[in-house]
């Protein structure tokens, strides 16, 4: 593979990316409400001033919480296309995904204490 193809295939992969990501905030509830969650917590962070080190922890929170929100909405799109009709096996898949989505949201919210509630009270 030559250098030139390699960089075509570098962006050609960040365009999908990039599609699967606004597809994300277009269509999914559950992204559209971390987005806007997300640009509070940003905004609140220029208001209060928060260190480098909390910016860099809110972003990794951030983009946890998104990053694994969008896997579980593959994981319940493609278990809706494998199996249309309800199926015990599939709800045990999609329940796990969920679940993944909780604990990342959980320690977000635990980052968001930390660095928030010192400067709130």
């Amino acid at each position: 593979m030559t250098e030139d193809s390699l960089i075509k295939n570098r962006f050609k992969g960040f365009y999908f990316a990039l599609k699967g990501a606004l597809l994300l905030l277009r269509t999914e509830r559950s992204i559209q409400v971390q987005f806007c969650i997300a640009l509070l917590v940003t905004g609140a962070g220029f208001y209060f001033g928060i260190s480098p080190v909390e910016w860099i922890l809110q972003t990794l929170a951030i983009g946890l919480v998104m990053g694994v929100e969008g896997v579980n909405t593959a994981v319940e799109k493609l278990s809706d296309y494998i199996q249309p009709k309800r199926d015990p096996k599939i709800g045990f898949i999609k329940d796990i995904s969920a679940g993944a989505v909780m604990f990342a949201a959980i320690a977000a919210t635990v980052v968001g204490l930390i660095i928030y509630l010192p400067r709130i009270f």
